[in-house]
């Protein structure tokens, strides 16, 4: 069931003293999370920006599910983090841009569990934010995504900004008049051209004065 999930967090948000208290963290990350940061981590990764990494991806895979069961509730325990490969060198990732598929040199690779099944994560971290996308198999060649920068924080300004800044991508694909994004009844988004669905699996994501999406062409 190829699909897509992403999220965004602007690290200059976060509260970082609260996010290294264990009553906080251990919501978020597991007890085999903290050993990997431990082992494999800890040397390039702030262990703050590790655990908003941790939350991306695993809000990723929830955004990824929930299409597929509109009941899930988000358990970030139950979404486990089993591999994290750090690109090397750390690379300086330009924080506006929109592509397809993604450089592995250049992001964080994850592999996740929830239950039985496998998922696979990109995400790219630098002092502005985290950006994560997730798909659950391990080829972003055909995944489309965007991170932008917006003038303000307010929920009504991120939600119009990002369906503006996806919608644009997709009338590259998809040109003419009428392109449009709904709601599905069980909250998932979809996306129209008059009175057609398109063939497009799209999920974004915003934070305080950062937007972002991925989407993919269900072909």
């Amino acid at each position: 069931m190829t699909g897509t999930g992403c999220d965004i967090v602007a690290l200059k948000a976060i509260n970082v003293d609260r996010t290294k208290q264990a009553n906080f963290y251990s919501k978020i990350i597991i007890t085999a999370e903290k050993s990997l940061y431990d082992e494999a981590l800890s040397a390039v990764v702030p262990f703050e920006h590790f655990v908003w990494l941790a939350w991306s991806v695993k809000e990723s895979v929830y955004k990824f599910l929930q299409r597929g069961n509109p009941d899930l509730v988000f358990s970030p325990s139950k979404i486990n983090i089993k591999k994290l490969t750090v690109p090397a060198p750390i690379p300086s990732f330009k924080v506006e841009t929109e592509g397809q598929g993604f450089d592995n040199n250049r992001v964080y690779s994850g592999f996740i569990m929830y239950g039985d099944q496998q998922f696979y994560s990109r995400s790219t971290l630098n002092n502005d934010l985290i950006f994560s996308v997730v798909n659950d198999v391990d080829d972003f060649t055909a995944t489309y995504w965007g991170i932008k920068k917006i003038d303000s924080s307010e929920p009504d300004v991120q939600s119009a900004a990002v369906r503006i800044f996806i919608l644009n991508s997709l009338n590259s694909l998809f040109p003419g008049e009428g392109l449009r994004i709904e709601k599905s009844p069980y909250g998932y988004p979809m996306v129209f051209q008059n009175d057609t669905e398109l063939p497009v699996i799209i999920s974004f994501a915003h934070h305080d004065l950062w937007v972002a999406y991925s989407f993919m062409l269900n072909s």
